[in-house]
């Protein structure tokens, strides 16, 4: 073990908490990933701890303290103290004793490398006290300082005993590495890849979604590839991939952001992926009905490409029919796509003015609903639907600016013309 500098524990927002919970269980540490996220310059936001007390001791040291407390996992020695409404996980220091590819059995130990070995990386292996010194077994701040995702012990192994650290591992990857993994951690993970059957598709995707929101993405994917685990969790990018990160890329050029609907999307779309297809990939890994329907929405046709010039009223008419973050989202991926095609006609400051557009110009609101047609005198029925149908489409074709009464003296016109 190794010791090295303090971290500042008295400059996060939570340490009068933290301090709380280090009064009445001063052999506590926290540990994870708070301890790698301060290390590495980043703002901590869950702080859990470890202690070599067992789940009763803790329980009873806490509300003999007032502090609240759940016991959300005892099985695993997990309970959570609640200050200020605020959920601080403490678990007992373990040791596995079985595991079979995917879950744990263990057993209590007073012995902080002992805990710290049946972690999944050193980065994620470090520990500190309550006087902010760091405790590392197993050199995860040298790996975190290189950029290094390293397997604590042997990686082969560590996969055995839990398949869902193979996707864990690219996304750690793509957040934090810098350095190819070595030679051996590269044949651990592809001789696991049979594994990953064994996950649910659920936990799959929320990995996924994770590796497509690092800063990292594109190289990742690459790695995954190159090990056949990308194969694996997303098929319908086989024997597409350098199409498909062709326009990830582009989209990541040009600014879009990084959120897991639409790069999913431009995967898909770069895979060449039928309307079919998405459907049958969204299905697939059961995504929510939300993360389905955006997907399939930005890979509909954009509503503008800049290569002429797009008025207000132009976008304000798209706007009244489509929710502002699925125009963003295709006008994002419209630009990948012509950077990724035809590089020699992109033009950033009309994508930007584009996109200006879309994000300031308010959503227009059709003033007329099916009661105003019944307080016009026209009977209950579908011809209200029918009316109403005609007069919004008139509101749309002339720019979305007439207001009610406008709207009225249509109906009226419209009305007359029928009879």
């Amino acid at each position: 073990m190794t010791k090295v500098a303090r971290l500042p524990l008295e400059a996060l927002p939570d340490f009068p908490a933290l301090c709380q919970i280090w009064k009445v269980l001063p052999q506590a540490r926290l540990v994870g990933g708070a301890v790698r996220d301060m290390l590495n310059g980043l703002p901590a936001s869950d702080f859990d701890f470890g202690t070599p007390e067992t789940p009763s001791e803790v329980m009873k040291h806490l509300r003999d303290a007032g502090i609240g407390v759940v016991p959300t996992g005892l099985s695993h020695g997990t309970v959570t103290a609640v200050i200020d409404h605020r959920g601080y996980e403490i678990t007992t220091l373990r040791r596995d004793d079985v595991t079979d590819g995917r879950h744990a059995y263990v057993s209590w130990t007073r012995s902080w490398e002992e805990d710290a070995a049946r972690r999944d990386f050193t980065i994620n292996a470090m520990s500190c006290d309550q006087e902010g010194r760091i405790h590392d077994y197993f050199g995860g701040r040298s790996d975190l300082a290189a950029g290094r995702i390293r397997f604590v012990g042997d990686a082969a192994m560590r996969i055995r005993e839990d398949a869902l650290r193979i996707l864990r591992f690219f996304r750690f990857q793509a957040r934090f590495g810098s350095t190819p993994p070595d030679q051996d951690t590269q044949e651990a993970l592809a001789q696991g890849v049979r594994m990953i059957d064994r996950l649910s598709v659920e936990r799959v995707w929320s990995e996924l979604r994770r590796i497509l929101t690092g800063p990292r993405v594109t190289d990742t994917l690459q790695l995954m590839e190159a090990t056949g685990v990308l194969a694996a969790c997303l098929p319908e990018l086989s024997g597409t991939l350098p199409e498909a990160i062709s326009l990830l890329d582009a989209l990541i050029v040009c600014g879009g952001p990084s959120e897991h609907c639409l790069r999913t999307a431009a995967l898909l779309a770069g895979a060449g992926a039928t309307p079919e297809g998405v459907k049958a990939c969204v299905e697939r890994l059961r995504l929510s009905r939300a993360d389905a329907a955006l997907i399939q929405a930005f890979l509909l046709p954009p509503p503008f490409v800049p290569d002429r010039v797009v008025t207000d009223e132009d976008v304000v008419c798209v706007l009244a029919e489509t929710a502002r973050d699925v125009a963003l989202g295709k006008v994002w991926l419209a630009e990948a796509h012509q950077i990724a095609s035809d590089p020699a006609r992109h033009d950033a400051r009309q994508w930007q003015r584009l996109r200006s557009q879309f994000s300031d110009l308010p959503v227009p609101v059709f003033p007329l609903a099916g009661r105003d047609l019944l307080a016009a005198g026209i009977p209950p029925g579908p011809r209200v639907g029918e009316l109403l149908s005609e007069v919004r489409l008139w509101w749309m074709q002339s720019g979305c600016r007439a207001g009610h009464a406008e709207c009225l003296i249509y109906l009226r016109d419209l009305r007359e013309s029928f009879l």
